[in-house]
């Protein structure tokens, strides 16, 4: 393998047995794995994650399809409201959009220290207002708010579905969703916006984004009546909700080799099915050092304060309690948390073949060249030299190719949940992810291996 140039990491993230390097159309090297339709590497991990996404078009279906794939694993939900016992074996917490889960290991000591695996379950999207039922001019339109920093033409002229949950009168919630073609937001024709291919689309969000899903006047209750009958409850029951318009285009592979895949919510559902992958996978293997923990939650895109996001205090609770339960005292949770690492897992930018002079030039992360290591001295991200050592620790025995972001010093860097877990809970966190294309997007892509990649690094690491 030749030497790379100065400006770009050296080749010590890949295992000698990779194929060689290719170059970029700028000329600097690349270090990637040659990924193609001939490649032998198991699909399996990669179909299951498309049929994840495409059975969990909110975060409440997310949440409850990992805690699914868990209790098949043995793991078992525990009640906040309940007194927890210090038993061994997976259990699971569920709030809202959010879970946090943990497999106790037999000869786990009240001081013993976590592996957590971090992620998000939500993704910008449209969101129903309290009041949803609008429209003019003889269409029947669906009021809707932007939810975190969605790319709004993204959503223009795309078949959508309505997904989310019902509260009951009772206060018990009901998952629903309309899997099927019901609303559209209509672009404006070319003929009416002669400037839109020479100056750009401009986009209001409170004018231009409001769906359409029929004609005639506005019919108050419209909607939640619908609903209500999707999922089987009678609308009089139903006194609240949180809805959301997604794409009903299923995810698929794509290119002449099938090496990438396009789908919905990759940020951040990819990370959220590998971590729940890797935790179902350990949690069969004995003697484990460390306590495995995945934490995901809601409202990353939005600033994550709330009761449910990484903010909140629902992980700190739960590592608290966790250690009571097995009758340990304040000393022993500050001697575990102070062992701890977290693995904040999140998507992450790949080089854009358009776009180049937009990325930093010594870090171009490349599809299928397995998962990123995101770095920001400002601590954007959480990521610092210990844990990068973690990390290239974790992929070196699991035998898994790594790469290293950073952002153009001219671009705003974005963030993650990952300083808010380190500064929240004050324990050693390093965030990675997956290299993608059109993040934010309504349909993202990424390379069909790293899933998989990402999925056995997060297995490793939570190994020890």
């Amino acid at each position: 393998m030749p030497a790379p140039p100065r400006t770009h990491p050296t080749p010590t993230h890949l295992p000698a047995h990779l194929p060689g390097t290719e170059a970029d159309p700028g000329g600097s090297r690349i270090y990637a794995v040659h990924m193609s339709a001939h490649a032998s590497f198991d699909r399996g991990h990669t179909d299951d994650l498309m049929s994840f996404l495409a059975g969990a078009p909110s975060p409440y279906h997310a949440v409850a399809s990992a805690a699914e794939r868990l209790e098949k694993a043995g793991f078992r939900q525990v009640e906040e409201t309940a007194a927890w016992d210090g038993e061994t074996g997976g259990k699971y917490v569920l709030r809202g959009g959010a879970i946090i889960a943990w497999y106790v290991p037999g000869g786990a000591r009240p001081s013993t220290p976590y592996r957590i695996v971090g992620a998000h379950t939500d993704s910008p999207n449209l969101r129903v207002k309290p009041i949803p039922d609008t429209g003019a001019h003889g269409w029947r339109q669906i009021a809707v708010e932007i939810y975190g920093g969605a790319l709004l033409n993204t959503w223009l002229d795309r078949d959508l579905g309505v997904s989310g949950r019902l509260t009951l009168r009772d206060g018990t919630h009901r998952l629903v969703a309309v899997d099927r073609p019901l609303l559209r937001v209509p672009q404006l024709a070319v003929h009416l916006d002669r400037s839109v291919n020479t100056e750009g689309l401009k986009l209001d969000k409170q004018r231009h984004m409001t769906p359409i899903w029929g004609l005639g006047g506005v019919e108050e209750g419209a909607l939640i009546r619908f609903v209500a009958e999707e999922a089987g409850v009678p609308a009089a029951e139903v006194t609240g909700w949180d809805l959301m318009a997604h794409s009903v285009e299923p995810p698929a592979y794509l290119g002449r080799d099938r090496e990438l895949v396009a789908g919905p919510r990759m940020d951040n559902l990819l990370s959220v099915h590998a971590g729940t992958a890797a935790l179902a996978t350990v949690s069969a293997r004995p003697d484990l050092p460390y306590i495995p923990v995945l934490a995901a939650f809601d409202h990353e895109e939005n600033g994550s304060q709330s009761d449910t996001g990484a903010e909140g205090p629902l992980l700190g609770n739960v590592l608290e309690r966790s250690v009571f339960a097995r009758g340990g005292t304040y000393e022993d949770k500050a001697r575990a948390l102070a062992g701890t690492v977290c693995l904040s897992s999140d998507t992450g930018h790949a080089v854009h073949p358009n776009y180049a002079e937009r990325h930093e030039p010594g870090h171009h992360p490349v599809p299928n060249g397995g998962p990123i290591l995101k770095v920001n001295v400002n601590q954007r991200y959480a990521t610092d030299g210990g844990g990068r050592a973690v990390f290239a620790a974790a992929c070196e025995r699991a035998g898994v190719p790594w790469q290293t972001f950073v952002s153009h010093n001219a671009m705003p860097c974005g963030t993650t949940i990952g300083p808010i877990t380190a500064a929240r809970h004050g324990i050693a966190t390093v965030d990675i992810g997956v290299a993608i294309l059109s993040m934010h997007s309504a349909r993202e892509l990424c390379g069909a291996q790293d899933p998989q990649l990402l999925a056995k690094a997060m297995t490793s690491f939570l190994e020890g």
